[in-house]
This record gives structure tokens, C-alpha cells and sequence, in this order.
């Protein structure tokens, strides 16, 4: 699983070479409390490349309630869950110190660091998009909200297979999300519903995010922008994005209006998980045969 460019930090502390069976090799991203290594089996050839990611809880946060339990809500989503675009959750140890939770390892780059670049052809955007709603409805249909729905949050790889990471922050449907540091960490993404004190997390605020995600996709740029969080915040609950095919004409009609549904203000006006992925899949086809017809 590879650094996200936007969230890398150094490692500054000494690790353990070995964690239960696990060889860790290197640090390979660092978030708020756990840092990410690649890993192999114990005893492995040196030579033999990382087949894991390793997020282990850092030592300094071992006894922090909300830390471990957004570990061990990790665990849970994964024992509950099996899905081609959901990253897999092949082991933990949850029970006591060291607290850890075991990935398959990853290769590709992240979505955020593929829009660098600028915004990508209309066929990726519906090509990575359906993959990514069709991750969020098998969440939903388990009984799960994701929570954190980004593009830091997405690896694609190189043959353009996508992977929702990050369940720490995921929720039962109907309770509220259950750290402060989600909201504070992804404003851009946010509905506007969690903005409100008392809201409950719902399917369709996952469906916000990720209809902001196609926005930014196809356009290059979010739909509300500020100076810092209060202003972004702001710009959610009062000011309409423009429209997408202003600024990205050659996105269809079907397309734009899809998108700005998953962005309504009200949850009720959003489509439901099942609906989205029909609708992203027949415009995926016909965005590819397009593609196909112009190569010829």
C-alpha cells in the first residue's frame, strides 16, 4: 500500500523489526496515531518483496480509548465484509498491545495524487467512480457508513483496479460519526448534514463525498472552496456549485446531472447506493465506446 503523497510525514521514531509474524521492512505512511509499514512473513528471503501493510497503533496512543477503537472498528468492517474494491483485512491483533491491523500491500497511486495532474478523461471518471460506489454499496448493504470517503482514501492501479481504504472512521448506519478528527481532516468531502450538530451518518453522506470526488474528477477543481474549514464549511450549507458542464462541457448531460443529484443539499434528494452504480455503469459503457470510436 504506497504513501499518499499528501499525507506523508517522516517517520521519526525506531520500530520493531518484527510484530507477531510480521517482518516490518519500512515505514510506509504515518497518520494521526498509526503509522503504516510494509511487511512480510517472519524469517522471509531477504530478498522477497513486501506482500503486507501493517498499521500499527503507535505507542503513545496505546492508551487512547478513541484511537483503539477506530483500530478495532477497522477489524470489524474487514471480518464483516469481503469486496474487490474494499482494501482487505487479512488479520489484527486487537485485543492487547501492540494494537495492529493487517493489509495486503498495495501497488498504484493514490486518486489524489492522479489529480495533480489536472482532471482525467471522461472514461476514468466514470470507470473509477462506479468501482468506488460499487465498494459504498456493499459498505451500505452490510450495515456500514465509510465515513471518510476521499481521494487520498483511493488507490488505483495501474491496470485501473480501485481500492476504498481507511475503515477507521466507518459507522453503523444511523449513529454518528465517532471521531472529530474525520470531520476536521476532510471538510471538502463532508455533507453538509454532518456540518449540523446531532446528525447521524447516513448512506447517502457517503454519496455526497463521493459525487464531490466525480465533481473534482471531471473538473480539476471542488465545487465550494474557502480560506480555512469555516469558510468551506460555510460554502456547503449556503452556496450552489457551479454547474459541472460550465466548466467541463464535454461531460454528458446524464453524467452532470447524476453528480449535482449526489451533491443535493438534502440527503432525500441524493440516489441510493444500487441506483448509482447502475447509472455510473451504463455511463462508464458508452463513455468507453466512445473512447473506442474516436481511437479507431
Amino acid at each position: 500500500m504506497p504513501m499518499p503523497r499528501d499525507t506523508v510525514q517522516t517517520a521519526q521514531h525506531c520500530h520493531p523489526a518484527r510484530i507477531g509474524p510480521y517482518e516490518l521492512l519500512r515505514p510506509a505512511h504515518c497518520g494521526d496515531v498509526t503509522t503504516v509499514y510494509s511487511a512480510r512473513p517472519a524469517g522471509s528471503p531477504a530478498a522477497r518483496p513486501p506482500a503486507y501493510a501493517l498499521k500499527l497503533l503507535r505507542p503513545e496512543f496505546q492508551d487512547d480509548p478513541a484511537a483503539v477503537a477506530r483500530l478495532r472498528r477497522e477489524a470489524l468492517v474487514g471480518r464483516t465484509l469481503a469486496h474487490p474494491h474494499v482494501v482487505a483485512v487479512l488479520a489484527a491483533s486487537v485485543a492487547a498491545p501492540p494494537y495492529y491491523v493487517v493489509f495486503p500491500w498495495l501497488t498504484g497511486t493514490t486518486l489524489q495524487a492522479k489529480l495533480e495532474a489536472g482532471p482525467l478523461p471522461l472514461y476514468e471518471v466514470l470507470w473509477i467512480g462506479r468501482q468506488i460506489a460499487e465498494a459504498l454499496a456493499a459498505l451500505h448493504a452490510a450495515g456500514w457508513i465509510h465515513g471518510d470517503v476521499k481521494p487520498q482514501n483511493v488507490i488505483v492501479s495501474a491496470d485501473g483496479h480501485a481500492t476504498l481504504l481507511d475503515l477507521g472512521f466507518a459507522c453503523r448506519q444511523g449513529q454518528p460519526l465517532e471521531d472529530d478528527r474525520c470531520v476536521l481532516g476532510t471538510i471538502e468531502y463532508l455533507a453538509p448534514e454532518l456540518l449540523t450538530a446531532g446528525q447521524a451518518a447516513d448512506a447517502r453522506s457517503d454519496l455526497f463525498s463521493l459525487g464531490v470526488m466525480l465533481y473534482q474528477m471531471a473538473t480539476g477543481r471542488l465545487p465550494v472552496s474557502g480560506r480555512d474549514a469555516g469558510e468551506i464549511a460555510r460554502a456547503r450549507l449556503q452556496a450552489t456549485p457551479a454547474e459541472l458542464r460550465t466548466l467541463a462541457p464535454h461531460v454528458p448531460s446524464e453524467a452532470a446531472r447524476l453528480i449535482h443529484r449526489l451533491m443535493a443539499r438534502h440527503p432525500l434528494r441524493r440516489p441510493d447506493s444500487a441506483a448509482v452504480v447502475s447509472e455510473l455503469l451504463a455511463l462508464e459503457i458508452a463513455a468507453f465506446g466512445e473512447a473506442a470510436e474516436l481511437a479507431d
